[in-house]
């Protein structure tokens, strides 16, 4: 009885312990209370990349005409005869090269690889009013139409739109849904291709409440992210393929010994 007992209390101290260890696996910003969050502080602005699509308007001026030419549209292109329609249409994006430059109507070449948005708007601005008469004081918008993040693995996957130009990790993750109790918190891969095209990759820990003063705690353009099961699952996943082929093994184990036995009776 005193055995038993003992073996009772034993069991249930390792109970406690695999749920303890379980629960710090899975819980987000473990440590946020003893560390400083001021690495954090500032806001974020994406900048502009290569093969970004950017969505430009310019208005603001006594003579719409005057500018139509720079707000680009389905019928705002150059027709058979070389001339530019200037009937509206449904706007469409420059393209930002490789080298970082987008061709800009009756200004040319320009350079806005690396910039943000509101530094672009300034650019551009300057560039306009040039072309135009000088009492005039055009307003540029800048919007980037191809900001996506991609997810992979035990988080889903999908490919996230960002409208406005900011997503955190840890917005993207909740986006997804959450992570299941199979993905691993605390080495997150991100995947991240830079100006020049080359990659680079980061683990992020989410259980560690450092995350927030991460210099990849917002994610930019393009970013992959990938969440590896963690060994419950892949250990899950390595017993259920063995168990399937015990399985068939047995079964076909079964039918030849089934198979004999019929042949042997006749």
């Amino acid at each position: 009885m005193k055995k038993l007992s003992i073996s009772i209390v034993a069991m249930t101290m390792i109970l406690l312990l695999g749920s303890c260890t379980g629960s710090r696996k899975v819980t987000y910003f473990q440590n946020i209370d003893e560390i400083s969050l001021a690495a954090s502080k500032g806001l974020y602005d994406a900048r502009i990349m290569p093969k970004d699509q950017l969505l430009i308007t310019v208005s603001g001026v006594s003579d719409p005409k005057a500018v139509s030419h720079f707000n680009m549209t389905m019928s705002n292109a150059m027709s058979t005869s070389g001339n530019i329609s200037g009937s509206g249409g449904s706007m469409i994006g420059y393209l930002v090269d490789n080298d970082g430059t987008i061709n800009f109507p009756r200004i040319g070449r320009i350079r806005v690889g690396g910039l943000t948005m509101r530094e672009c708007e300034k650019l551009l601005q300057d560039k306009v009013k040039m072309d135009l008469s000088e009492n005039e004081n055009p307003i540029v918008t800048v919007r980037l139409q191809s900001f996506r993040v991609v997810v992979i693995g035990e988080i889903g996957t999908r490919v996230v739109p960002v409208n406005n130009e900011q997503m955190s990790i840890i917005e993207c993750i909740a986006q997804c849904g959450d992570l299941g109790i199979y993905g691993k918190r605390d080495n997150i891969l991100l995947i991240r291709q830079d100006a020049t095209g080359q990659k680079h990759h980061v683990r992020l820990n989410i259980n560690d409440a450092n995350i927030f003063n991460s210099p990849y705690y917002y994610l930019q353009q393009n970013d992959i992210i990938y969440v590896e099961p963690n060994r419950i699952k892949q250990k899950n996943a390595v017993l259920g393929q063995s168990t399937s082929m015990w399985f068939s093994f047995i079964g076909i184990i079964t039918s030849m010994a089934t198979l004999l036995v019929s042949i042997l009776n006749k």
